[in-house]
């Protein structure tokens, strides 16, 4: 039905088909590949991943692999920009369901600690190992990086500005120093439970963000920072 409905030349039309499914498995195996490298770098490092390492412990050959990436550092890059799009689907998305103002601030706090408390990499937060190995090493992938620390950080402020213009968190609140301040308590407790294995941090940082929210929250809003 396929060759009739598209063309009535069958030789074009399994000509297109195959170059689909040629394109999909490609895509498959760019996917299975970046997959692993995520929970590689989160253990070792993104100095730890090599095309030989991933083509091995994927069954692979070396030059497929090479194939979607080349030289190491643009696989470098596309693990971080892989791991941004984990970020955004476990940690923004969330988020984005709740209405803006002081409940949409408290929920991308509490979808971060989720995050951390049970972490999608081997590692823990891949950002948390990355900013550490790359902070003092210039160049694309220390860039890559800290863009996305900053975007997340830029999100967490205009989320502040919303609900200050709501009403919901009060006048003269600076959302940059604010946004700095949550993500500042949860990059630590979340580093001190993986350093530590003890899960309390995370329970005594969502008490601090709590209290640092109360301080800021409109009187008729604080029923949204409630357990």
């Amino acid at each position: 039905m396929a060759v009739k409905d598209f063309c009535t030349n069958g030789r074009i039309v399994f000509s297109v088909t195959q170059t689909d499914g040629r394109l999909l498995r490609g895509e498959h195996t760019r996917r299975l590949i970046l997959d692993r490298a995520m929970q590689i770098a989160s253990v070792d490092g993104l100095d730890g991943l090599s095309i030989g390492r991933l083509a091995s412990e994927l069954e692979v050959s070396k030059s497929g692999v090479f194939t979607h990436f080349g030289a190491k550092e643009e696989l470098q890059l596309a693990t971080v920009r892989a791991a941004a799009e984990v970020f955004v689907e476990q940690v923004i998305h969330p988020a984005d369901q709740v209405p803006p103002g002081l409940s949409r601030v408290w929920r991308l706090c509490t979808a971060r600690l989720d995050y951390l408390r049970q972490p999608p990499f081997l590692g823990g937060c891949f950002f948390y190992a990355a900013a550490a190995e790359f902070d003092a090493k210039p160049g694309r992938v220390r860039d890559a990086i800290a863009t996305g620390l900053r975007r997340w950080r830029r999100r967490h402020a205009v989320d502040i500005a919303e609900a200050i213009e709501l009403g919901e968190i009060v006048e003269g609140t600076d959302p940059d120093q604010l946004a700095f301040e949550l993500d500042s308590l949860i990059r630590g407790g979340g580093a001190d439970a993986l350093m530590f294995d003890d899960p309390s941090y995370f329970d005594r940082t969502r008490t601090a963000l709590l209290r640092r929210l109360n301080d800021v929250a409109a009187p008729h809003a604080r029923g949204a920072l409630a357990d």
